[in-house]
């Protein structure tokens, strides 16, 4: 593990139906992150598409390392030298009705290393608002984490953020990453205190990127893509629309917030 500052991004879109539209915008922000030295890039959830009708990912699921949408993250990540966490994406599931919503990640040379299937599926109703993920798709079973040069990554998705137990059993990491498409409302009332609790209890950097904006579909994202440190301060923050949240991964701080109190030390369950 490298004692080095590292750079991270947090890229944070509106996404429309229209895959092609939200290529060209994840790599303008791409771009614009790698220009400015940032090693790591995050995507937020649904990047690819956020389509006018719940079924619609089902149509643009991907089967593992064939389709346009991970052929252009592995491009991405190579023609940037970067480390691309890609949000998430609809992939191929065992019911033809449904797909898996999956991160991938790529490392520099454009090689896939890791996938994690978002485990906790959004259900919440309030009023005339109503969400069931599950309707479309199948959850995913596996704690996923992968070993950057700065530390050990923990992946989690949305709503995965209200589910300390998932991030504990992640172990000791240096980031966990958080792509989301929080609604307006649970965003607003929520989004905020839960990364900094996972930071807090998980004395690590929290890096979360989110859809921010009103959609064609209608819906409105919450947006507030932040950088977290392991004190549970904001370091970096875009709150609305498309834009970036960029800051640096310390070591010496995260080792120093861990040694002046040893909470993870401390744990008796």
């Amino acid at each position: 593990m490298s004692n080095a500052i590292t750079r991270v991004a947090a890229i944070q879109m509106v996404s429309t139906p229209l895959v092609e539209e939200n290529v060209a915008a994840a790599t303008r922000l791409i771009a614009e992150a790698a220009h400015r030295g940032a090693q790591l890039i995050l995507l937020p959830e649904y990047w690819a598409a956020m389509g006018m009708h719940e079924n619609d990912k089902i149509a643009l699921a991907e089967q593992i390392g064939a389709g346009p949408i991970q052929a252009f993250m592995s491009k991405a990540a190579r023609d940037y030298n970067v480390w691309l966490v890609g949000g998430t994406l609809p992939m191929a599931a065992s019911c033809a009705d449904k797909v898996l919503n999956t991160m991938m990640v790529y490392n520099p040379s454009g090689e896939r290393v890791t996938r994690y299937d978002k485990i906790h599926l959004f259900s919440f109703t309030r009023g005339e608002e109503s969400y069931d993920e599950a309707r479309t798709i199948v959850r995913g079973s596996d704690v996923a984490t992968f070993e950057a040069p700065f530390g050990k990554v923990g992946l989690s998705v949305c709503y995965d953020l209200r589910f300390p137990e998932l991030y504990r059993a992640m172990g000791d990491c240096t980031l966990i990453v958080v792509p989301a498409a929080f609604t307006y409302t649970t965003g607003k009332a929520h989004w905020e205190i839960l990364l900094r609790a996972r930071a807090i209890e998980n004395q690590c950097y929290v890096l979360a990127a989110a859809q921010g904006g009103r959609h064609v579909n209608g819906r409105t994202t919450w947006g507030h893509s932040m950088l977290i440190d392991p004190w549970g301060e904001i370091k970096a923050l875009w709150a609305e629309g498309e834009g970036l949240a960029i800051g640096d991964i310390d070591p010496h701080h995260l080792s120093g917030i861990r040694d002046n109190l040893p909470a993870l030390r401390h744990r008796k369950l």
